[in-house]
C-alpha cells in the first residue's frame, strides 16, 4: 500500500469513454494517497485539487483549477483549447 502515486501520461492512449471508466475506478484506488498525475490532457485533471503549470521546464502556475482559470494564464489557455473555446 503506498503512500504516493504517480501516474505519467496513465490515460493518453485511451479513448474519452475509457478514460472515464478509468477516473472513475481511481477515486477508490487513491483515496487516502498522495496522487502526481503527469498530464497533456487536462481531462485527465478532472479531480485534482491543485495544478502545477510547467512550461519550458519551468513552473509558471500553481494553485486550484478554479483559480487558475480566474487567472487567464497558460492552464486557461490550454483548458480554452482543449474544451474547444477560443484560445
Amino acid at each position: 500500500n503506498p503512500k504516493i502515486l504517480i501516474f505519467d501520461e496513465a490515460t493518453s492512449a485511451l479513448d474519452y469513454e475509457s478514460e472515464n471508466i478509468i477516473q472513475k475506478n481511481l477515486k477508490q484506488i487513491t483515496a487516502g494517497r498522495t496522487v502526481i498525475i503527469i498530464a497533456h490532457r487536462l481531462s485527465t485533471l478532472k479531480s485534482v485539487d491543485k495544478i502545477m503549470a510547467i512550461d519550458r521546464g519551468q513552473l509558471v502556475e500553481y494553485g486550484t483549477p478554479a483559480v487558475l482559470l480566474k487567472k487567464n494564464g497558460l492552464y486557461a489557455y490550454l483548458h480554452r483549447q482543449q474544451s474547444g473555446g477560443e484560445a
